[in-house]
C-alpha cells in the first residue's frame, strides 16, 4: 500500500515538475524579458547601486530594501546550493550549469516583476503590519473574481513551508551534515522509535529547535535582523572557500568552462547520443536553478512587500539581486568546483559530490575542507528555515483573513516541525514537498502575464523620474 502511494506521489512529482512546468517558467521569463527590454542587463548597475544603499525611502514597510532582500535570500540559499547542483550535474554533466545560468538570467525579469507587484499590491493589516505577496496582486491586481488563485497559491504556500522545503528537509540537511563530520561511524547511537540514531543527530535536532524557536517567535523583526547578520556571513565565507579552489586550480579554469559548454550542447556524448544528453542537461540544469532561486515560484515577493520603499521598481530591482546571487554567483561557485575537480563522474551522490570537490580542491586537511563545509551547509540550511516561516505564516493569515491567533499557534506547529525533523525519513514527504512547491509557481506565473502591463507602466515611471534627477 505504503510503496503505491509513494509510486503515485513520484509520478506526480515527475508530472509537476516535468517539461511542462520548466518551459512555462522559461516562456514568462523570455515573455517579461522581452516587454522590460533586458532590464535585468540594463538596469544591473542600478540595481547594486540601491542595495549597496540600503536606504529606506517610504513611511509604509516594516524592514530596509536590504534586509527585505537578506529575508528573500535567506529562504532561497539553501541545501540546494550545495546538494542541489551537485545532484543536476551528476545526472545532466557539466553542462546542466550552463542551463543553470540561462534559467537565472530569464528569472532575474520574472524576480523583479513579482517582487514590484508585491509593493504596488500590498496591504496594512489591522495591527500596523505590512502583508503583500502573490495573493494580494492576483486579488488586487486581476480582481476580486481571480481570488480563489490568491487563495491557491496561499494553500501551496502553507503546505511548502510545513511539510517540505522549511521544515523536514531542512532539518534532515543540518543534522545529517552534523553527524557525517561527527560520528560518521555510528559509534555513539541511542534507540528511539524503535530506530537507532547518532547523539550527534539529536543533539544538533535539539539546538536548533531552540535556535529557531528564538528567532520565530520574534516575528519578521527578528528574523530580517538575523537574515541582515547570518546571509551575507554564510554567503561570503563560502564564495570565499569556492575562489580559494577556483584560485588554487586556475589552470583548469579555461578546460572546465569548454567542458560545461561541450556538455550543454550534447557536444561530448557518443554519436546519436547528442541530442538525449543535451535534452538531460537543460532540464536537470534548469529545474534545479528554478528550484534554487525561486524565481517564478511568487516566495520572494511576501519578502518584498515588507520594505520601507515607495517606489515598487525600486524594490524590484534590489529584490531581482537576489537570483543573480543565488544562482549566478553561489550555484556557480559549486559548479565549477566540481567540474575543475572532476567529482560529478566519481559515482558519488549529494553532499558527497561537493564535499570531495572540497577536499581535492583546498590545500587543507581532508577534515578542514570537511568542516568548513558542513558550517555552511548548517547555516544555508538554518536561514531558509527562518525564511520560509515568515513565507508560510503569511501565506496562512492570508487564507485566514488575517486571524492572528491561528498565525501564532502555526509557528508552535512548525517549531515542532523542527523537533521531529530528524527523525522523519519517510521519502514521500520530500516528494509531497517539491509538488507542493512546483504547484506554487502556476498561479504566480498566470498572474505575471496578466499584470505584465501595469510591471511595464511601473518600470517606466520610475525610469523616467530617475532620468530628470
Amino acid at each position: 500500500m505504503l510503496e503505491t502511494i509513494s509510486q503515485i506521489l513520484t509520478a506526480i512529482d515527475d508530472f509537476v515538475w516535468g517539461i511542462p512546468l520548466i518551459v512555462m517558467i522559461l516562456a514568462v521569463g523570455i515573455f517579461l524579458t522581452i516587454r522590460l527590454k533586458g532590464l535585468q542587463i540594463t538596469k544591473l548597475p542600478l540595481a547594486i547601486k540601491h542595495v549597496l544603499a540600503n536606504e529606506k525611502s517610504g513611511d509604509k514597510g516594516e524592514v530596509s530594501s536590504f534586509a527585505a532582500l537578506c529575508t528573500a535570500l535567506s529562504a532561497t540559499i539553501g541545501t540546494g546550493n550545495i546538494v542541489g547542483v551537485a545532484t543536476a550535474l551528476v545526472a545532466g554533466g557539466p553542462g546542466a550549469l550552463f542551463w543553470m545560468w540561462l534559467a537565472a538570467l530569464l528569472g532575474t525579469a520574472t524576480k523583479y516583476s513579482e517582487c514590484l507587484l508585491a509593493v504596488k499590491y500590498r496591504v496594512i493589516a489591522e495591527d500596523g503590519h505590512i502583508i503583500g505577496g502573490p495573493f494580494y496582486y492576483i486579488e488586487k491586481g486581476m480582481g476580486k473574481k481571480w481570488k480563489w488563485l490568491g487563495k491557491l497559491f496561499a494553500f501551496f504556500g502553507v503546505g511548502v513551508g510545513l511539510f517540505g522545503i522549511g521544515t523536514f528537509t531542512q532539518v534532515n540537511g543540518i543534522t545529517s551534515a552534523v553527524k557525517n563530520f561527527f560520528d560518521p561511524n555510528m559509534q555513539h547511537t541511542i534507540t528511539l522509535f524503535g530506530m537507532e540514531y547518532s547523539w550527534a543527530v539529536i543533539i544538533a535536532g535539539i539546538i536548533l529547535t531552540l535556535c529557531v524557536a528564538l528567532v520565530i517567535i520574534g516575528g519578521l523583526q527578528r528574523i530580517s535582523k538575523v537574515a541582515q547578520i547570518v546571509v551575507p556571513f554564510m554567503a561570503i565565507l563560502y564564495v570565499a572557500a569556492a575562489l580559494l579552489i577556483i584560485l588554487f586550480n586556475i589552470t583548469k579554469v579555461p578546460a572546465a568552462i569548454v567542458t560545461i559548454v561541450q556538455s550543454a550542447f550534447g557536444l561530448k556524448a557518443a554519436a546519436g547520443g547528442m541530442l538525449g544528453a543535451m535534452i538531460v542537461a537543460m532540464q536537470k540544469g534548469i529545474a534545479r536553478g528554478i528550484f534554487s532561486n525561486e524565481a517564478g515560484l511568487g516566495s520572494a515577493p511576501i519578502a518584498a512587500a515588507a520594505a520601507q520603499v515607495e517606489e515598487p521598481a525600486k524594490q524590484g530591482l534590489v529584490s531581482m539581486m537576489g537570483t543573480i546571487i543565488d544562482t549566478l554567483v553561489i550555484c556557480t561557485m559549486t559548479g565549477l568546483a566540481i567540474v575543475i575537480t572532476g567529482t560529478w563522474d566519481m559515482g558519488l551522490e549529494g553532499v558527497a559530490v561537493t564535499t570531495r570537490a572540497f577536499q581535492l580542491g583546498l590545500p587543507f586537511p581532508d577534515y578542514v575542507c570537511s568542516f568548513i563545509l558542513m558550517i555552511c551547509l548548517v547555516f544555508f540550511a538554518f536561514t531558509t528555515i527562518l525564511g520560509w516561516d515568515y513565507y508560510s505564516e503569511r501565506c496562512l493569515e492570508y487564507l485566514s483573513n488575517g486571524n492572528q491567533k491561528l498565525v501564532k499557534g502555526y509557528r508552535w506547529i512548525y517549531i515542532l516541525a523542527i523537533f521531529i525533523g530528524p527523525f522523519m525519513t519517510v521519502s514521500a514527504v520530500w516528494t509531497i514537498a517539491d509538488i507542493f512547491n512546483g504547484l506554487m509557481a502556476i498561479p504566480n506565473l498566470i498572474a505575471m502575464v496578466a499584470l505584465s502591463g501595469v510591471v511595464v507602466a511601473e518600470t517606466k515611471t520610475y525610469l523616467d523620474s530617475i532620468a530628470k534627477k
